[in-house]
């Protein structure tokens, strides 16, 4: 799982600053810096308190912060569908998938 991979995906894409983030989270900007960079792992509270800075359910980190093997059963061709639709929620195109780490084929 790569939430701060998500984080970072869903901060570029609503074009926010960290610091506006950060701000909004609560957070200091060093902190969410090493969030994304995975030098941290958050709680689920401030997971919760940066998906409600970024105006996206909290569900939709962990969704983009998933790979294949952490969805068990679930088919390939619907994770992939399920990572589509994840990022379309966030405007990107689907051929951005390669760019949430390209867990999805």
């Amino acid at each position: 799982m790569n939430v701060g991979q998500a984080i970072r995906l869903c901060r570029t894409q609503r074009r926010a600053s960290q610091s506006a983030i950060a701000n909004r989270a609560n957070c200091s900007v060093s902190y969410l810096s090493m969030l994304e960079n995975n030098k941290r792992d958050p709680t689920l509270s401030t997971v919760t308190k940066i998906a409600e800075a970024l105006h996206v359910p909290v569900g939709l980190l962990f969704v983009l912060a998933a790979d294949q093997t952490e969805l068990g059963d679930i088919d390939e061709q619907v994770a992939d569908k399920l990572m589509q639709t994840a990022l379309a929620s966030l405007g990107r195109p689907d051929n951005m998938t390669a760019l949430v780490g390209g867990h999805y084929g």
